[in-house]
């Protein structure tokens, strides 16, 4: 039996610790600074144990959701050898219950050196689950594009963290496919090095989300940012977003303003075994998980106890390697969800439909008046 285990924490301090109930529902009615406060001085939990994961190999695994209990404005504001210390507590946790390796899930993946330090302080591996996110992503945002009938050989690509270390990859497989690719990001000299490496000559570089966004018609959007940096009005009628950050870079507005567009999480990864159970609500149907948590269950199922996406930087070569494991091992997107709902059918229909009937009043309101008759 393999073992694994993956780092979980809280996105908002009232609305997830209340979610434990019992006596932590008494978290919602306690200002947000107090209740990080509160958490702040409790160190990592066992938060469940997982069960029932086999490969169509024959290889089985169990694993534990270990919780740090950290938000993301925590883990931005705190010091950084603070949350180092409560991170590794995490991964020492899981070491003496077994696991052979644990992912980085959330924001843990993001702060800092992307586990490097982690990996350091501890005798398991240590993954960051980012290269089969961008796997997902890429292979989520392209699929969404093709029900929402786009054609990226003629679409404008948006990447927004396109610096970072999924955006930068995601930018490197997506660019070859794309008529334009705009890389948008806080930094234009870093943008500019991005550029530099892509195979084609047709990115153009952005340091403001709103003008980046004009008239793009995919986007992968994975910034570190704690807040929200996509508004409805950013976005042009019948896109696809792929927001693959934890938390999201897509705001709530998009969902009750804009049903004209398509947002998609990460891509929900179906986990194979017939008694898969995480003992854990977060948010998606039975069976079904994050990519990240699946490459840390793809890795402990292979057996490869090593630490293979760390720091900040994926390979297109790991994106490749272990979408080709996740395939040996019975790992498979899913559908989508978008703002804690599954995406069905029927939903993608209507958003094409608003789509077209928004373009269609667009271009009217453009048309020129018609002259008077002589």
């Amino acid at each position: 039996m393999e073992k694994f285990a993956f780092i979980i924490h809280p996105i908002n301090a009232k609305r997830d610790v209340a979610r434990k109930g019992g006596i932590y529902r008494v978290a919602q009615y306690l200002p947000e600074q107090t209740v990080e406060w509160l958490i702040k001085h409790k160190e990592p939990i066992v938060a469940s144990h997982i069960t029932g994961v086999q490969s169509p190999t024959e290889a089985e695994a169990e694993g534990w959701f270990i919780a740090c209990p950290l938000t993301p404005r925590q883990m931005m504001e705190l010091p950084q050898e603070f949350v180092y210390q409560r991170l590794t507590q995490c991964a020492q946790l899981a070491e003496s219950l077994g696991a052979g390796i644990i992912g980085l899930g959330a924001f843990t993946s993001v702060v800092g050196d992307g586990g490097q330090t982690v990996a350091k302080n501890v005798n398991i591996a240590v993954t960051t689950g980012n290269s089969y996110t961008v796997a997902t992503a890429v292979e989520g945002a392209l699929d969404a594009a093709r029900r929402m009938e786009i054609d990226i050989a003629r679409a404008k690509v948006a990447v927004v963290g396109a610096t970072g270390s999924i955006g930068r990859t995601c930018a490197h497989l997506l660019a070859p496919q794309a008529a334009e690719v705009a890389l948008i990001g806080r930094d234009l000299a870093r943008l500019e090095q991005v550029k530099g490496e892509l195979p084609t000559g047709n990115a153009t570089l952005y340091d403001q989300v709103h003008a980046g966004l004009r008239d793009a018609q995919i986007i992968i959007t994975v910034t570190s940012a704690a807040d929200a940096v996509i508004q409805p009005e950013d976005l042009a009628p019948g896109c696809v977003v792929c927001d693959v950050a934890r938390p999201r870079d897509v705001s709530v507005r998009v969902a009750k303003e804009r049903d004209d567009v398509l947002v998609i999480e990460g891509g929900v990864v179906a986990v194979p075994g017939h008694a898969v159970d995480f003992r854990f609500n977060f948010g998606f149907p039975i069976k079904m998980a994050y990519a990240c948590m699946s490459e840390t269950m793809i890795l402990a199922l292979e057996g490869r106890y090593e630490s293979f996406t760390l720091g900040k930087d994926v390979s297109v070569a790991q994106v490749t390697e272990i979408s080709r494991l996740a395939k040996r091992h019975g790992f498979h997107l899913a559908g989508y969800r978008s703002f804690e709902r599954a995406v069905t059918e029927e939903y993608i229909e209507s958003v094409r439909r608003n789509a077209a009937r928004r373009k269609s009043r667009a271009s009217v309101s453009r048309r020129p008046a018609l002259e008077p008759s002589a």
